[in-house]
């Protein structure tokens, strides 16, 4: 299958599941009706509701459809590289990074944050509750065989769990099946799967304010430096994929990091709490 027939297909899978969602089939006379970009990003932007909430204000303002694919932050990558998108929204940077050195993306640029946490029932069998010391926390899980369950899907939040682990000293894999289980699943069916079976499990802060399963399930452990989780987005590269619209693509990147993008992604709220938090650099406009 050639890339343009690849992306057509793409374009008609994304295009009907968008109708369900009222934001994504926006667009003025100023522009054609066949004026879409397609975004590869990551389930966490889509199941928090910022996607839903930012895009039909960029979508009447130019024109322009934004089609996204919501998956993990590595099978975003691998879908970008493939050319199968426009732009790329994920969140685990040394592997954006190498997508830009690897010249499939023409510039990576920060946008917004905010941070993990570990979630787990409230007798909490680790005795972690209340811990600001992830490490510590990871170690405790291990030595008690407090179950854990882990997204396995070399998503972003896999991908910091997996370098947590590591600085932890601790190979889950080898517990794989045992207190660590891989749900190799999105965030909200790992949550799901988590209070089922009564495991720990990191998630990133906005996904869980927004989950509306969380049982007696509660944060234990919050508020360390190694949390942090920087989101970026890059424009896939145009010269290595001709298919890509790289005009508006590109448009839709400096309106993210605009005063406006900028003050949208900071007004998006839950239950009053603020979910992510706009950092983009002004001065590489």
């Amino acid at each position: 299958m050639t890339i343009l027939t690849r992306r057509l297909a793409l374009a008609a899978i994304v295009a009907t599941v968008s109708l369900g969602l009222g934001a994504t089939n926006i667009a003025t006379p100023a522009r054609a009706a066949d004026q879409f970009i397609i975004v590869q990003s990551t389930t966490s932007t889509q199941n928090s509701g910022l996607l839903d909430y930012i895009l039909p204000k960029f979508q009447e303002k130019s024109g322009i459809q934004v089609r996204v694919v919501a998956v993990g932050t590595g099978q975003a990558i691998k879908n970008a590289a493939n050319g199968d998108g426009d732009v790329l929204l994920v969140h685990a940077k040394a592997s954006e990074e190498k997508f830009v050195a690897a010249g499939d993306g023409v510039k990576r640029y920060d946008l917004m944050y905010n941070d993990f946490v570990i979630v787990g029932p409230s007798n909490d069998p680790a005795g972690i509750e209340g811990s600001s010391d992830v490490i510590a926390a990871l170690q405790k899980i291990a030595e008690t065989g407090s179950k854990f369950a882990s997204r396995g899907d070399d998503s972003g939040t896999h991908k910091k769990e997996k370098s947590l682990w590591k600085a932890a000293g601790v190979d889950p894999e080898t517990a794989s099946g045992g207190w660590y289980r891989e749900t190799g699943s999105g965030m909200g069916a790992t949550l799901n799967a988590a209070i089922g079976m009564d495991a720990y499990a990191l998630t990133d802060r906005a996904t869980w304010i927004s989950f509306k399963n969380k049982g007696t399930f509660e944060i234990a452990v919050q508020g360390d430096d190694k949390l942090f989780n920087q989101y970026g987005v890059i424009l896939v590269n145009p010269e290595k994929h001709p298919n890509v619209k790289a005009e508006a693509g590109q448009e839709f990147i400096d309106w993210l990091r605009s005063e406006e993008g900028q003050s949208l992604i900071a007004s998006y709220k839950v239950d009053g709490q603020q979910l992510f938090f706009p950092n983009a650099d002004k001065g590489s406009m």
